[in-house]
């Protein structure tokens, strides 16, 4: 029997999966009120990692400051706290950006 049928099987690996550095809300409260908060600032507080992977903010926790954040991309549910709050959130590269300029 040839080594390939009896070697065990492992799955499929999507070579296209996209890894995002994640970020909840409630850890946004770190900043001060309106301060303009993107990944340098993340990154120097600790919140995320150094890395080319992008920013995704998620809806955990609850937001109790305005700011203006920038990721790359965000849950809907963060999306809404952050304006809710009165704060902008803000896409950085969006993909359609990037199409239309190829």
């Amino acid at each position: 029997m040839p080594l390939i049928r009896r070697l065990p099987k492992r799955g499929f690996i999507n070579a296209f999966k996209k890894e995002y550095r994640i970020v909840n809300l409630d850890q946004l409260n770190l900043f001060k009120e309106g301060s303009v908060v993107s990944p340098k600032e993340l990154e120097e507080k600790g919140l995320i990692q150094g890395g080319a992977s992008p920013v995704k903010i998620l809806g955990g926790g609850e937001l109790k400051k305005p700011l203006q954040v920038s990721a790359h991309h965000y849950s809907s549910r963060a999306r809404e706290e952050i304006e809710k709050v009165g704060g902008q959130a803000q896409v950085i590269g969006s993909e359609r950006d990037a199409a239309s300029v190829r």
